[in-house]
């Protein structure tokens, strides 16, 4: 099968086609011919050699897929066999074939394309996670997501919309806040030309956001909580911002606050597959229904994953960018 491997630690251009064995399905594990595959920031990440793959992971990069399942392992669903399915994959979705843990995968329904379907699994599965399950939002609070146009952002907004919650995103220009509000967004705050902190404050009436998805940390922090409201939930996914923060433990104890993280990734294959059973039940009828689709930004042939890649490292991208293997020998 073709595949695009990391021939080295490096930039976009290290992303090269090679020709694999296609992998066979171990127990509990389906073989999908790939249709569409997410690229998602951490497969940057994983190129530049800053986030290796877990053990017993591809090393290809790519944690998301939608295809058809063409062959079962031990254990899977025989029903899947033939079927269209997304799914959460821990590595080697830049290729033709992929392996997938059968509890990981969700059907692609009528009216969802194949495309969109490779675009939801890493954004969905997070975002539920972090903002709904650790974050415990709830309708008629207010969210505040930083990176409103990104993948996790978009669906953030779209899915806590659909659930009664007010959203406030910051964005790294009045482009992309105008992007966000197309999206879904209540609020879109420039945190370049404006001070989202006094903006969070402001659009609440003094109270604040009740929670927080976090991508950058380091000095964002202390701001987070600051405005924060009293028993708000932080909740961080990513470090963008550096990994160390100093916080006013003071001011936590008095506002009640909760800070909390997590990464998927190197999360077991059992706490994955009762996430998506979590989300098969509360999300995935949205999905049938037609009511949540994830914000596409632009499609690559699986030769040019570089060029994917170097469209999401210059932060052009508003949603999510896929690669499209339907056109590929």
């Amino acid at each position: 099968m073709r595949a695009v491997g990391i021939t080295a630690p490096g930039g976009p251009e290290v992303l090269q086609l090679v020709e694999r064995e296609v992998p066979q399905p171990g127990p509990g594990q389906v073989l999908v011919r790939v249709s569409h595959a997410g690229v998602n920031r951490p497969d940057c990440l994983q190129r530049a050699g800053l986030y290796p793959p877990p053990p017993g992971a591809s090393d290809l990069p790519g944690l998301e897929i939608a295809g058809t399942v063409v062959a079962i392992g031990d254990g899977a669903d025989v029903e899947l066999l033939g079927q269209r399915v997304c799914a959460l994959v821990n590595g080697g979705g830049y290729a033709e074939y992929c392996l997938a843990v059968a509890g990981h995968c969700l059907p692609v329904p009528r009216g969802l394309s194949l495309a969109e379907a490779a675009a939801m699994p890493e954004t969905l599965f997070t975002v539920w996670h972090n903002v709904f399950q650790r974050g415990m939002v709830r309708d008629g609070e207010v969210l505040l997501v930083h990176g409103g146009t990104s993948g996790i952002g978009t669906m953030a907004t779209k899915l806590a919309r659909l659930f009664g919650v007010t959203v406030i995103v910051t964005c790294g220009s009045d482009d992309k806040c105008t992007a966000a509000l197309d999206v879904g967004a209540n609020h879109a705050i420039n945190y370049r030309t404006a001070d989202f902190v006094e903006q969070v404050k402001a659009l609440t009436g003094g109270k604040g956001a009740d929670v927080i998805l976090d991508v950058v940390a380091g000095t964002y922090t202390q701001r987070n909580l600051d405005c924060l409201a009293i028993e708000g939930r932080l909740v961080t996914i990513a470090t963008l911002g550096g990994p160390v923060a100093e916080v006013h433990m003071g001011k936590l104890m008095v506002r009640r606050q909760t800070m909390t993280g997590s990464t998927l990734r190197p999360r077991s294959d059992a706490f994955k597959t009762a996430l998506a059973d979590d989300i098969a039940q509360n999300v995935w009828p949205l999905v049938a229904e037609g009511v949540l689709r994830p914000q596409m930004d632009r499609s690559f042939a699986l030769a040019a994953a570089a060029d994917a890649h170097r469209r999401m490292e210059a932060g052009e991208h508003v949603g999510k960018i896929v690669l499209d293997l339907t056109g590929e020998d």
